[in-house]
């Protein structure tokens, strides 16, 4: 059967985390050059952007995962005290 696209989705459950990258850079440009007056240190912002981007969500991402550790030890702890 061939591959029929936006009906199949991609096979990428162990690699979703490399779209990131491109995914940020794509917002990163276009935000720039609709923002910036003029476009003299335009790469320049958008490798800063894209990297702020990316390690923003790798934040994110671990501070979540604490948050849900922390909560389910609580709650475990409670429901076992309890």
């Amino acid at each position: 059967m061939p591959y029929r696209p936006f009906i199949d989705p991609l096979t990428i459950h162990d690699s979703w985390y490399w779209l990131l990258i491109p995914m940020a850079l794509g917002i990163a440009l276009v935000y720039k050059a609709v923002r910036l007056q003029t476009l003299e240190k335009y790469w320049r912002q958008v490798a800063i952007m894209t990297t702020q981007i990316v390690i923003g969500m790798i934040l994110l991402g671990a501070a979540s995962y604490l948050v849900v550790v922390a909560y389910v030890r609580f709650i475990a702890e409670r429901i076992a005290g309890g």
